[in-house]
């Protein structure tokens, strides 16, 4: 899509938060006709802006004006099985996501990294290696940023490395990343699947599925579903692929196997010299020095920044050690499967605080570690009834609170000097907070008042 074919096109635009108003503007400068629909409120700044630029402002609800349009583009935010989605489809209208506007009219070398667990600590990684090489990189997406934001920064030489949700890949037609990176897919998002895993893992293999010749995907070979579906593709296109294991010796991608960091036949460094803990982020490191490579880092660059990369807010993030006891922030932990890595990092015994918005979530893989490595489990929010029920029969103790707050006090009565106090909540945030930083910053600001 080039400027020249969206001027003068009316596009409706479904979801006014950040993507949205970004893919607005965005719009807006190719001389599209816009209206921002919302099914809520609108923040009062981007109304602002819209009349200022002539964008039709639409909110708290749909009307049938949405359709009004040649195209509609939706905001990862807005489910496909939203009203306006299904009758814009069932009328023939295209429907697109942000991420595959400003794709379009994004220039440079893209690296797009998917996965249920992983994809931030990944990103933030592959980003920091391009730093440390001194390359022109934007790091954008699910992450932070919309790319919609950073198209008219970008140049020929630029390395944008972004972070992609399932949401994104949902209407994304022709996304196609020069590298993209598939970490894991576990169940998660099923509300938002009409409970398919199927339907969910679909759409985030959707990031390889347009890429071709000079193309890599870079995949978990330990994970079968992922090494399946991504092998069947690569025998039948000219896309490259490079796996990477924590199992096995894996000679035409990366390892970890004894100790040791591997590419293709040579060592890179041992496992315990990077910079960031827990088995989990091995793969994630494997990954990361894949994606470089293949972007053409050296073995150099790639060395020193696992070396000096050392994670990410919100992701197994250590907050402070109050009378001998370890608070943990891992907010970001947003489903079993994140909190089951949360929970294999840790040797002492953990007060684990969980719960929000569930998810559609089976907790079934979590008993056998609740059992063994958490004496209480404090359930809060939404899910706190599910989370005892599930749970709480695991553990020596278990309370159901409402609030983080009151979490985080009980937490501090129970734990003992040695303990690791682990804010792992494998829900959403939605409940009670706008997202997981706000929540995991504010149980970092009740530590930090200790």
């Amino acid at each position: 899509m080039q400027e020249q074919t969206v001027k003068g096109k009316r596009v409706t635009v479904l979801g006014a938060a950040r993507s949205g108003l970004a893919v607005t503007k965005l719009l807006v400068r190719a001389g599209a006709r816009v209206m921002l629909s919302d099914s809520g409120p609108i923040d009062p700044a981007t109304v602002s802006w819209c009349e200022e630029h002539d964008v039709v402002v639409e909110a708290n609800g749909h009307t049938k004006a949405t359709l009004s349009a040649d195209f509609l583009v939706v905001s990862p935010g807005v489910p496909s099985t939203a009203p306006p989605v299904q009758e814009a489809l069932t009328q023939g209208l295209p429907v697109y996501s942000e991420l595959e506007i400003a794709s379009r009219y994004a220039k440079g070398q893209i690296i797009a990294i998917t996965g249920t667990n992983g994809k931030t600590t990944t990103t933030s990684l592959i980003g920091h290696m391009m730093k440390t090489a001194d390359r022109r990189v934007v790091v954008a997406g699910n992450i932070g940023s919309p790319l919609s934001d950073h198209v008219k920064e970008l140049r020929r030489d630029s390395v944008v490395v972004l972070e992609v949700s399932s949401f994104q890949l949902d209407h994304a037609d022709t996304f196609c990343p020069n590298v993209s990176v598939v970490l894991n897919i576990t169940p998660d998002h099923l509300d938002r699947y009409g409970g398919s895993f199927e339907r969910y893992a679909e759409s985030k293999l959707r990031i390889y599925e347009n890429q071709s010749t000079g193309d890599v995907v870079v995949y978990n070979y330990d994970d079968t579903l992922v090494r399946e579906r991504v092998e069947h593709f690569v025998t039948t296109s000219d896309v490259r692929g490079l796996p990477f294991s924590r199992q096995v010796h894996l000679s035409n991608g990366a390892s970890a196997v004894e100790g040791l960091i591997r590419l293709q036949k040579r060592t890179l460094l041992r496992t315990d010299e990077l910079g960031i803990p827990g088995p989990h982020n091995v793969g994630n490191s494997l990954a990361a020095a894949l994606a470089g490579q293949a972007a053409g880092l050296s073995d150099e660059v790639l060395r020193e920044s696992l070396r000096g990369f050392t994670g990410v807010d919100h992701r197994l993030e250590f907050v402070r050690r109050v009378e001998g006891v370890t608070y943990v922030n891992d907010s970001k932990a947003t489903n079993v499967n994140a909190l089951w890595y949360a929970l294999h990092s840790f040797k002492a015994p953990i007060i684990l605080l969980v719960g929000g918005r569930d998810k559609g979530n089976d907790y079934e893989i979590l008993k056998p570690l609740i059992t063994s490595k958490v004496p209480t489990v404090i359930a809060f929010g939404e899910s706190a009834p599910k989370v005892m029920k599930e749970l709480g029969p695991c553990s020596k103790h278990a309370m159901a609170v409402k609030t983080l707050d009151e979490a985080t006090q009980a937490a501090r009565y129970c734990a003992r000097a040695g303990d690791v106090v682990l804010l792992s909540p494998a829900c959403s945030s939605f409940d009670l907070f706008s997202n997981y930083e706000e929540r995991g910053m504010r149980f970092k600001s009740i530590v930090e008042g200790f």
